[in-house]
């Protein structure tokens, strides 16, 4: 039975032994490899950067100072399988913190060695050439054991007998000197300078005054040249000023007379128009509302004398055609009662003029009662015609009464009337 093992770029896998007693060792590096259960040894190396600290405390310079030194190493194991294996049996088993202490002790006996070599000045002044020089002596050592020293940098140089700060004092003490002797040197040429600057600048300003004054007076006689032309100008500009002034008043006037006159033709027309309105508001609030009622009032009037003529007309028309069914029944009533005095006539020729006399004078209110009874049911009775026609009619009627009476039965009425004594026909 067996097992897959897995590893990434930053650490290696050594898988060692194997079935049939091999002792052949593999190294991977992000891969995976075959184990075999109770058989074969797999251990892993981590590849990671390893950051470490070295110091040296009180380490005698190649003046005899103690000096302490701190720094700051990058390192880590190298991937190549020759290296690889070398670190693989250096290192294997052994943890990260064992690995970085024994890095440790190797940097820290170099960098002791190359102290001891070199003065305080060396060390202090140029610290990149210092950290140089370890690194190249420590890296032959630490290759043999498959670790890269990928940087290392001097942090900090430091001691306990005041060295370095006298001889900071010593090197500020000169450089004060210097600056001390800089500045009476600067003193001086700037006083020669200064003096010098300020001859220069006296005949400068004699030159200058010379040259203000002359530029002085030639500015006065310019300024009244000028000034006499700009009065000129002015004089000019103010008698031409006022002549276009002038002008452009009288212009102003005409434009302004221009205005009243349209403006007197705008009201003109504006009055114009209000009278035209007005007339237009009279016709339309007066005159024709007033047409309007006058035709109303004579289109009832015509409506209403059109009513009472087709009134009178239609109750006219009734009139007639009652009375001449009346007059139809009369006449059919008439000629029944005719034949039946016909009738009654052959009989009473046998009888004497006084007793037909008498018949017919009791027969004369039956004849009105009839002839009476249709006109009582009127309620009116429309003459068209004058007075004279009336007259005419009554007599007319009057006049036929006679003969109806004769057709009605027999008898003449005149000649009965004429044998009555005091009668006249």
């Amino acid at each position: 039975m067996g097992n897959i093992h897995t590893t990434g770029p930053n650490e290696a896998l050594i898988v060692s032994g194997g079935c049939c007693g091999s002792t052949k060792k593999r190294t991977i590096v992000g891969g995976w490899a075959w184990a075999w259960w109770l058989v074969t040894d797999v251990q892993r190396l981590s590849l990671n950067v390893m950051t470490l600290n070295p110091m040296c405390e009180n380490v005698e310079t190649a003046q005899g100072v103690p000096l302490t030194v701190t720094g700051v190493a990058q390192c880590k194991i190298m991937k190549a399988d020759e290296l690889l294996g070398t670190a693989s049996e250096q290192f294997l088993g052994k943890s990260v913190k064992e690995i970085k202490q024994t890095i440790l002790q190797t940097l820290e006996g170099h960098l002791r060695a190359i102290l001891g070599t070199l003065t305080v000045e060396e060390v202090y002044k140029d610290r990149d050439q210092f950290a140089a020089l370890v690194r190249e002596v420590a890296a032959p050592d630490v290759g043999r054991m498959g670790i890269e020293i990928l940087s290392f940098t001097i942090k900090d140089v430091y001691d306990d007998v005041q060295y370095l700060a006298s001889l900071g004092k010593a090197q500020t003490a000169v450089v004060k000197r210097d600056a001390d002797a800089g500045v009476a040197e600067a003193n001086r040429d700037a006083g020669i300078r200064e003096a010098e600057c300020e001859k220069s600048a006296m005949d400068v300003k004699y030159s200058t005054d010379t040259k203000i004054e002359d530029n002085t007076r030639m500015f006065k006689l310019q300024k009244a040249n000028f000034d006499q032309e700009i009065n000129t100008a002015k004089a000019e500009s103010q008698l031409a000023y006022e002549l276009q002034a002038a002008k452009i008043r009288q212009k102003i006037r005409n434009e302004e007379i221009q205005i009243d006159v349209v403006e007197r033709r705008k009201q003109i027309e504006i009055e114009s128009q209000e009278v035209q309105r007005k007339d237009r508001e009279l016709i339309g609030t007066v005159k024709l509302p007033a047409e309007a009622e006058a035709y109303r009032v004579q289109t009832i009037a015509q409506g209403k004398q059109c009513q009472t003529i087709e009134g009178a007309r239609a109750e006219a028309e009734r009139i007639r055609k009652l009375g001449s069914a009346e007059a139809h029944a009369i006449e059919l009533v008439g000629k029944a009662e005719a034949e039946r005095m016909r009738m009654k006539a052959n009989v009473y020729k046998q009888y004497g003029d006084a007793a037909i006399m008498n018949i017919v004078l009791e027969s004369l209110p039956k004849i009105a009662a009839e002839v009476a009874a249709p006109l009582a049911k009127t309620d009116e009775i429309v003459l068209i015609g004058g007075n004279d026609n009336v007259t005419n009619d009554v007599t007319r009627l009057v006049a036929q009464l006679p003969p109806s009476i004769n057709a009605l039965t027999g008898v003449d009425l005149s000649k009965v009337l004429s044998k009555i004594p005091g009668a006249k026909a």
